[in-house]
Protein backbone atom coordinates (compact mmCIF):
# COMPACT_ATOMS: atom_id res chain seq x y z
CA UNK A 1 0.00 0.00 0.00
CA UNK A 2 0.94 3.55 -0.53
CA UNK A 3 2.56 5.37 2.23
CA UNK A 4 0.33 8.58 3.28
CA UNK A 5 1.07 11.33 6.19
CA UNK A 6 -0.68 13.19 8.80
CA UNK A 7 0.16 16.08 10.52
CA UNK A 8 -1.08 17.08 14.06
CA UNK A 9 0.46 19.69 16.81
CA UNK A 10 -0.17 20.55 20.49
CA UNK A 11 1.23 23.34 22.42
CA UNK A 12 2.11 22.93 26.04
CA UNK A 13 0.66 24.70 29.10
CA UNK A 14 2.56 28.14 29.05
CA UNK A 15 1.68 28.83 25.18
CA UNK A 16 -0.27 32.18 25.26
CA UNK A 17 -3.73 30.37 23.53
CA UNK A 18 -3.51 27.73 26.54
CA UNK A 19 -2.92 30.86 29.35
CA UNK A 20 -6.16 31.95 28.23
CA UNK A 21 -7.92 29.06 28.46
CA UNK A 22 -6.54 27.81 31.94
CA UNK A 23 -7.91 31.08 32.96
CA UNK A 24 -11.02 30.63 31.38
CA UNK A 25 -11.15 27.05 33.06
CA UNK A 26 -10.10 27.63 36.50
CA UNK A 27 -11.94 30.64 37.03
CA UNK A 28 -15.42 28.34 35.95
CA UNK A 29 -14.41 25.59 38.15
CA UNK A 30 -13.74 28.09 41.19
CA UNK A 31 -17.42 29.58 40.21
CA UNK A 32 -19.47 25.74 39.99
CA UNK A 33 -17.17 24.37 43.39
CA UNK A 34 -20.01 27.29 45.08
CA UNK A 35 -22.36 26.73 42.83
CA UNK A 36 -23.38 24.20 40.64
CA UNK A 37 -25.90 25.67 38.66
CA UNK A 38 -23.67 28.05 37.30
CA UNK A 39 -23.60 29.40 34.05
CA UNK A 40 -20.70 31.14 32.38
CA UNK A 41 -18.87 32.31 29.55
CA UNK A 42 -15.96 33.48 30.10
CA UNK A 43 -13.35 34.83 27.87
CA UNK A 44 -9.38 35.79 28.56
CA UNK A 45 -7.26 37.58 26.87
CA UNK A 46 -3.73 37.67 27.55
CA UNK A 47 -0.67 40.01 25.65
CA UNK A 48 2.32 42.48 26.55
CA UNK A 49 1.87 42.85 30.77
CA UNK A 50 -1.96 42.33 30.39
CA UNK A 51 -4.59 39.71 31.38
CA UNK A 52 -7.78 40.72 30.58
CA UNK A 53 -11.56 38.83 31.50
CA UNK A 54 -14.41 39.18 29.39
CA UNK A 55 -17.68 37.03 29.18
CA UNK A 56 -20.87 36.65 30.53
CA UNK A 57 -21.89 34.78 34.02
CA UNK A 58 -25.06 34.15 36.39
CA UNK A 59 -24.14 32.51 39.54
CA UNK A 60 -24.64 32.63 43.35
CA UNK A 61 -20.75 31.93 43.59
CA UNK A 62 -18.41 34.91 45.09
CA UNK A 63 -14.87 34.08 43.90
CA UNK A 64 -12.05 36.78 43.85
CA UNK A 65 -10.91 37.11 39.63
CA UNK A 66 -8.27 38.48 39.42
CA UNK A 67 -6.44 36.62 42.61
CA UNK A 68 -7.24 33.42 40.66
CA UNK A 69 -6.05 34.54 37.53
CA UNK A 70 -2.73 35.51 39.13
CA UNK A 71 -2.46 32.46 40.73
CA UNK A 72 -2.47 30.63 37.95
CA UNK A 73 -0.12 32.39 35.47
CA UNK A 74 2.40 32.49 38.76
CA UNK A 75 1.65 28.72 38.44
CA UNK A 76 2.88 28.46 35.03
CA UNK A 77 6.55 29.79 35.53
CA UNK A 78 5.43 33.24 34.50
CA UNK A 79 7.01 34.55 37.76
CA UNK A 80 9.40 37.13 35.69
CA UNK A 81 8.33 40.71 34.86
CA UNK A 82 11.41 41.14 32.70
CA UNK A 83 9.74 38.65 30.22
CA UNK A 84 6.85 40.85 29.29
CA UNK A 85 3.99 38.95 30.61
CA UNK A 86 3.96 37.56 34.38
CA UNK A 87 1.26 37.36 37.62
CA UNK A 88 2.04 41.01 37.77
CA UNK A 89 1.11 42.44 34.94
CA UNK A 90 -1.64 44.70 33.99
CA UNK A 91 -5.45 43.18 35.16
CA UNK A 92 -8.88 43.98 33.87
CA UNK A 93 -12.09 42.35 34.35
CA UNK A 94 -15.23 42.84 32.20
CA UNK A 95 -17.42 39.59 32.74
CA UNK A 96 -20.71 40.95 33.29
CA UNK A 97 -24.40 39.17 33.86
CA UNK A 98 -25.29 36.18 31.59
CA UNK A 99 -28.05 38.06 28.57
CA UNK A 100 -31.48 37.39 30.04
CA UNK A 101 -32.19 36.49 26.47
CA UNK A 102 -29.62 33.71 26.87
CA UNK A 103 -30.38 32.74 30.14
CA UNK A 104 -34.29 32.15 29.57
CA UNK A 105 -33.89 29.78 27.03
CA UNK A 106 -31.40 27.93 29.73
CA UNK A 107 -33.82 27.92 32.53
CA UNK A 108 -36.64 25.92 30.33
CA UNK A 109 -33.46 23.21 30.08
CA UNK A 110 -32.37 24.27 26.44
CA UNK A 111 -29.05 24.78 24.93
CA UNK A 112 -27.30 27.93 25.59
CA UNK A 113 -26.63 28.11 22.29
CA UNK A 114 -26.78 27.43 18.04
CA UNK A 115 -23.99 25.12 16.82
CA UNK A 116 -22.84 21.79 15.61
CA UNK A 117 -20.22 19.43 17.20
CA UNK A 118 -18.55 16.59 16.21
CA UNK A 119 -17.06 13.10 18.40
CA UNK A 120 -14.68 10.88 16.93
CA UNK A 121 -12.85 7.87 18.15
CA UNK A 122 -10.80 4.78 16.46
CA UNK A 123 -8.94 1.85 17.11
CA UNK A 124 -5.55 2.99 16.56
CA UNK A 125 -4.40 3.94 19.85
CA UNK A 126 -5.39 2.50 23.44
CA UNK A 127 -7.48 6.07 24.48
CA UNK A 128 -9.01 5.33 21.07
CA UNK A 129 -7.48 8.59 19.59
CA UNK A 130 -6.00 9.42 16.24
CA UNK A 131 -1.75 8.90 16.83
CA UNK A 132 -0.59 12.18 15.83
CA UNK A 133 -2.44 13.80 17.80
CA UNK A 134 -2.00 11.17 20.58
CA UNK A 135 1.84 11.97 20.37
CA UNK A 136 1.86 15.52 19.63
CA UNK A 137 0.01 15.95 23.46
CA UNK A 138 2.72 13.33 24.85
CA UNK A 139 5.58 15.37 23.93
CA UNK A 140 4.09 18.70 24.93
CA UNK A 141 3.35 17.13 28.73
CA UNK A 142 6.63 15.48 28.35
CA UNK A 143 8.12 19.35 28.07
CA UNK A 144 6.00 20.52 30.81
CA UNK A 145 6.91 17.54 32.50
CA UNK A 146 10.87 18.15 32.51
CA UNK A 147 10.76 22.05 32.69
CA UNK A 148 8.78 21.56 36.45
CA UNK A 149 10.62 18.87 37.46
CA UNK A 150 13.93 20.80 36.74
CA UNK A 151 15.55 17.64 34.40
CA UNK A 152 15.91 20.55 31.73
CA UNK A 153 16.81 23.77 33.86
CA UNK A 154 16.84 25.88 31.25
CA UNK A 155 13.49 25.54 29.87
CA UNK A 156 10.82 28.30 30.10
CA UNK A 157 7.04 28.24 29.94
CA UNK A 158 6.01 28.02 26.43
CA UNK A 159 6.10 25.63 23.59
CA UNK A 160 4.97 23.66 20.84
CA UNK A 161 5.49 20.00 19.04
CA UNK A 162 3.99 18.69 15.43
CA UNK A 163 4.56 15.01 14.61
CA UNK A 164 3.91 13.92 11.51
CA UNK A 165 3.30 10.18 11.13
CA UNK A 166 3.25 7.80 8.27
CA UNK A 167 0.07 5.77 7.77
CA UNK A 168 0.13 2.33 5.38
CA UNK A 169 -3.26 1.96 4.63
CA UNK A 170 -5.57 3.05 7.98
CA UNK A 171 -2.64 1.47 10.35
CA UNK A 172 0.46 4.50 11.44
CA UNK A 173 3.47 2.74 10.80
CA UNK A 174 6.20 5.00 11.81
CA UNK A 175 7.23 8.86 12.43
CA UNK A 176 8.18 10.64 9.72
CA UNK A 177 8.90 13.91 11.30
CA UNK A 178 9.52 15.72 14.61
CA UNK A 179 9.20 19.57 15.31
CA UNK A 180 9.42 21.03 18.30
CA UNK A 181 9.75 24.87 19.36
CA UNK A 182 10.65 25.59 23.23
CA UNK A 183 11.50 28.68 24.97
CA UNK A 184 15.17 28.80 26.81
CA UNK A 185 17.77 30.78 28.51
CA UNK A 186 20.08 32.79 27.22
CA UNK A 187 22.95 30.79 28.17
CA UNK A 188 21.98 27.81 25.57
CA UNK A 189 22.96 27.08 21.93
CA UNK A 190 20.43 25.79 19.51
CA UNK A 191 22.75 23.04 19.32
CA UNK A 192 22.74 21.95 22.91
CA UNK A 193 18.59 22.28 23.14
CA UNK A 194 18.42 20.53 20.26
CA UNK A 195 20.29 17.59 21.67
CA UNK A 196 18.73 17.66 25.32
CA UNK A 197 15.21 17.54 23.91
CA UNK A 198 16.09 14.95 21.66
CA UNK A 199 17.42 13.02 24.84
CA UNK A 200 14.61 13.98 27.24
CA UNK A 201 11.50 14.91 25.21
CA UNK A 202 11.25 13.13 22.08
CA UNK A 203 13.18 10.09 22.35
CA UNK A 204 11.76 8.70 25.68
CA UNK A 205 7.79 9.74 24.23
CA UNK A 206 8.33 7.86 20.56
CA UNK A 207 9.76 4.80 22.57
CA UNK A 208 6.81 4.70 25.25
CA UNK A 209 4.66 4.21 21.72
CA UNK A 210 6.69 1.84 19.96
CA UNK A 211 8.32 3.89 17.50
CA UNK A 212 11.89 4.40 16.67
CA UNK A 213 13.50 8.39 16.36
CA UNK A 214 13.10 9.82 12.64
CA UNK A 215 16.30 10.83 10.96
CA UNK A 216 18.48 13.55 12.68
CA UNK A 217 17.39 16.14 9.79
CA UNK A 218 13.86 15.61 10.48
CA UNK A 219 13.44 16.61 13.62
CA UNK A 220 13.17 20.60 14.01
CA UNK A 221 14.20 22.04 17.18
CA UNK A 222 13.35 26.32 17.49
CA UNK A 223 13.34 26.47 13.61
CA UNK A 224 14.06 30.08 13.77
CA UNK A 225 17.45 29.23 15.92
CA UNK A 226 16.71 30.55 19.21
CA UNK A 227 13.62 31.69 21.27
CA UNK A 228 14.24 33.60 24.96
CA UNK A 229 11.16 35.63 25.70
CA UNK A 230 8.44 32.78 26.43
CA UNK A 231 4.63 33.42 26.04
CA UNK A 232 2.22 36.74 25.56
CA UNK A 233 4.63 39.54 25.43
CA UNK A 234 5.88 37.88 21.90
CA UNK A 235 2.31 36.75 20.72
CA UNK A 236 -1.03 37.35 22.42
CA UNK A 237 -3.31 34.68 23.46
CA UNK A 238 -7.21 34.19 23.48
CA UNK A 239 -9.69 31.62 25.16
CA UNK A 240 -10.73 29.11 22.39
CA UNK A 241 -8.44 29.65 19.53
CA UNK A 242 -6.83 26.16 20.09
CA UNK A 243 -9.60 24.35 19.07
CA UNK A 244 -8.24 22.10 16.39
CA UNK A 245 -5.16 21.44 19.39
CA UNK A 246 -8.41 20.75 21.62
CA UNK A 247 -9.84 18.04 19.81
CA UNK A 248 -8.53 15.55 17.18
CA UNK A 249 -5.49 17.14 16.12
CA UNK A 250 -7.34 18.10 12.07
CA UNK A 251 -7.63 13.89 11.57
CA UNK A 252 -11.56 14.42 11.94
CA UNK A 253 -13.64 17.53 11.69
CA UNK A 254 -14.42 19.93 14.68
CA UNK A 255 -17.66 21.93 15.71
CA UNK A 256 -18.18 25.91 15.47
CA UNK A 257 -17.70 26.75 18.88
CA UNK A 258 -14.19 26.31 21.15
CA UNK A 259 -14.71 24.72 24.79
CA UNK A 260 -12.79 26.39 27.99
CA UNK A 261 -14.61 28.85 29.85
CA UNK A 262 -17.67 27.48 29.38
CA UNK A 263 -20.17 25.62 31.66
CA UNK A 264 -22.35 22.72 30.62
CA UNK A 265 -25.66 24.39 29.44
CA UNK A 266 -23.50 25.57 26.14
CA UNK A 267 -23.74 22.47 23.74
CA UNK A 268 -20.16 23.87 22.22
CA UNK A 269 -18.68 21.66 25.47
CA UNK A 270 -20.98 19.20 26.16
CA UNK A 271 -22.09 18.25 23.19
CA UNK A 272 -18.80 17.58 22.61
CA UNK A 273 -18.03 15.35 24.84
CA UNK A 274 -21.50 13.68 24.56
CA UNK A 275 -20.86 13.18 20.90
CA UNK A 276 -16.77 11.80 22.01
CA UNK A 277 -18.80 9.50 24.35
CA UNK A 278 -21.35 7.83 21.87
CA UNK A 279 -17.84 7.57 19.26
CA UNK A 280 -15.43 5.64 21.81
CA UNK A 281 -18.17 3.68 22.92
CA UNK A 282 -19.05 2.41 19.81
CA UNK A 283 -15.70 1.20 18.77
CA UNK A 284 -14.74 0.28 22.49
CA UNK A 285 -17.70 -2.31 21.88
CA UNK A 286 -16.11 -3.94 18.27
CA UNK A 287 -19.41 -2.04 16.12
CA UNK A 288 -17.02 -0.52 14.20
CA UNK A 289 -13.22 0.26 14.01
CA UNK A 290 -13.53 4.29 13.65
CA UNK A 291 -16.36 6.13 14.34
CA UNK A 292 -17.56 10.07 13.84
CA UNK A 293 -20.71 11.47 15.73
CA UNK A 294 -22.55 14.52 14.60
CA UNK A 295 -25.09 16.81 16.66
CA UNK A 296 -26.49 20.09 16.12
CA UNK A 297 -28.19 22.03 18.37
CA UNK A 298 -30.28 25.73 18.45
CA UNK A 299 -30.36 28.12 21.16
CA UNK A 300 -33.38 27.57 24.26
CA UNK A 301 -34.16 23.94 22.44
CA UNK A 302 -33.41 20.92 24.79
CA UNK A 303 -33.33 18.47 22.41
CA UNK A 304 -30.66 18.17 19.12
CA UNK A 305 -31.93 18.85 15.70
CA UNK A 306 -29.65 16.31 14.13
CA UNK A 307 -27.90 13.08 15.57
CA UNK A 308 -25.76 11.32 12.86
CA UNK A 309 -23.11 8.37 13.14
CA UNK A 310 -20.74 7.64 10.39
CA UNK A 311 -18.26 4.45 10.94
CA UNK A 312 -16.32 5.30 7.31
CA UNK A 313 -16.76 1.60 6.21
CA UNK A 314 -16.04 0.03 9.12
CA UNK A 315 -18.90 -1.04 11.16
CA UNK A 316 -19.19 -4.76 11.98
CA UNK A 317 -23.16 -4.56 12.69
CA UNK A 318 -25.96 -3.14 10.93
CA UNK A 319 -25.81 0.86 11.13
CA UNK A 320 -29.76 0.68 12.94
CA UNK A 321 -27.61 -1.35 15.33
CA UNK A 322 -25.30 0.97 16.32
CA UNK A 323 -27.86 4.05 16.06
CA UNK A 324 -30.15 2.01 18.80
CA UNK A 325 -26.61 1.79 20.59
CA UNK A 326 -26.32 5.67 20.90
CA UNK A 327 -29.78 6.13 21.76
CA UNK A 328 -29.75 3.62 24.85
CA UNK A 329 -26.06 4.78 25.83
CA UNK A 330 -26.99 8.79 26.45
CA UNK A 331 -30.12 10.64 26.38
CA UNK A 332 -28.42 13.74 24.22
CA UNK A 333 -30.97 16.55 25.44
CA UNK A 334 -28.98 19.29 27.20
CA UNK A 335 -30.18 17.93 30.58
CA UNK A 336 -29.43 14.69 29.69
CA UNK A 337 -25.78 15.13 28.64
CA UNK A 338 -25.61 17.08 32.13
CA UNK A 339 -26.76 14.06 34.44
CA UNK A 340 -24.88 11.12 32.83
CA UNK A 341 -22.15 12.72 31.91
CA UNK A 342 -22.03 14.86 35.45
CA UNK A 343 -21.17 18.17 34.19
CA UNK A 344 -21.98 20.33 37.03
CA UNK A 345 -19.26 19.09 39.00
CA UNK A 346 -15.75 21.53 39.17
CA UNK A 347 -13.68 19.16 36.87
CA UNK A 348 -12.99 21.52 33.12
CA UNK A 349 -9.49 22.71 34.41
CA UNK A 350 -8.52 19.01 33.64
CA UNK A 351 -9.30 19.38 30.35
CA UNK A 352 -7.12 22.68 29.78
CA UNK A 353 -4.19 21.07 28.51
CA UNK A 354 -2.96 18.18 26.27
CA UNK A 355 -6.62 17.31 24.70
CA UNK A 356 -10.28 17.37 25.80
CA UNK A 357 -9.74 13.78 24.83
CA UNK A 358 -8.41 10.60 25.33
CA UNK A 359 -7.79 11.13 29.47
CA UNK A 360 -8.33 8.81 32.26
CA UNK A 361 -10.78 10.00 34.78
CA UNK A 362 -13.14 12.00 32.78
CA UNK A 363 -16.44 11.01 32.44
CA UNK A 364 -17.20 11.39 29.06
CA UNK A 365 -13.92 8.92 28.37
CA UNK A 366 -16.07 6.49 30.28
CA UNK A 367 -16.58 2.82 28.53
CA UNK A 368 -20.28 2.06 29.57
Amino acid sequence: MAIKFFTSESVCSGHPDKIADGISDTLLDALLSQDPDTRAGIETVVGDNQIILLGEVKTSAKIDFESIARDYVSSLGYTKPEWGFSASSNFLNFVHQQSPEISIGVDNQGAGDQGMMFGFAVNETKNLMPMPITLAHALTRKIDQVRTDRVVDWLRPDGKAQVTVAYQGDKPVYVEKVVIAVAHSEDKSAEEVKNEIVKYVIEPVLNEYGYQLPKINSIIVNGTGLWFIPGPASDAGLTGRKIVVDGYGGYARVGGGAFSGKDASKVDRSGAYAARYIAKNVVSRGLADKCEVALAYVIGQPQPLMQTIETFGTSKVADNEISKFAENLIDTSVSGIIKKLNLKKAIFSKTTNYGHFGKDGLPWEKIS
